[in-house]
């Protein structure tokens, strides 16, 4: 584990044109199940499943954002603290397929760079393709994004979506945790470095005659750290 009894949550964000899937990829991930009837997304939908993924304890929140611009306002507010997204467009919808670029820019405006997967999904419907596999395999290459073909009706690759975001964002906490970790063992080994310049060191004479040496705390460490002995001499 990450820490003991800690779980981590995930922020992911669905996103893509209208009627490419989004809600119904989510329905199927979280409850299971799958339904013909198209329902367009008033603003934002919300599930959430529980996974272990290599013996972590993981709590994904999925997001469906709508994908009519006239809920534009609405949706960028919730790519806010999202931490993984999935970019969707449909087998028989190039105009979805062409709007990815979009998408793209409008998360990253608001989040920036988090593990990101690009989802070609109803391939269960590829009689009615409009977009050949090299132009979707193109793309995922200029946008450097793992790229996965699924069928929310037939189940297929859907797990795996959602499976590879999670793994990639622990991947990064735990790179990020390490790296933390790593400053605060650099700082700490300075503790009980006496600063020898003579902001911090000062040489005095005393009325006997006698060297009066004057130690001072290092100034960036009085910040967080106050001394009760703030000023010693010794005589």
């Amino acid at each position: 584990m990450l820490e003991e009894d800690m779980e981590v949550a995930i922020k992911v964000v669905v996103v893509g044109n209208g009627a490419v899937g989004k809600s119904s990829m989510i329905q199927r991930y979280c409850k299971g199940i799958f339904t013909k009837d198209y329902k367009k997304t008033i603003g934002v939908d919300f599930l959430e499943r529980q996974i272990f993924v290599n013996d972590e304890e993981v709590r994904l929140m999925l997001w469906d954002t709508a994908g009519q611009e006239e809920f534009d306002a609405i949706t960028k507010a919730y790519y806010r603290g999202a931490q993984a997204c999935v970019l969707v467009f449909s087998t028989t919808d190039r105009e979805s397929f062409q709007a990815i670029d979009s998408w793209r820019e409008k998360v990253e405006a608001e989040v920036g760079d988090i593990p990101t997967v690009l989802v070609q999904n109803k391939i269960d419907l590829l009689e009615k393709t409009v977009i050949k596999n090299e132009e979707a395999e193109a793309l995922a290459k200029r946008l450097k994004l793992r790229f996965y073909r699924t069928s929310v009706k037939e189940d297929l690759n859907v797990n795996e979506v959602f499976k590879y975001l999670a793994e990639k964002y622990l991947q990064r906490l735990k790179q990020q945790t390490a790296e933390e970790t790593e400053v605060v063992h650099t700082t700490s080994n300075k503790i009980g470095v006496f600063n020898t310049t003579s902001s911090s060191v000062c040489n005095q004479s005393s009325s006997n005659g006698r060297e009066v040496i004057t130690l001072r705390p290092n100034k960036q460490r009085t910040k967080k750290n106050k001394n009760p002995f703030g000023g010693c001499s010794l005589l």
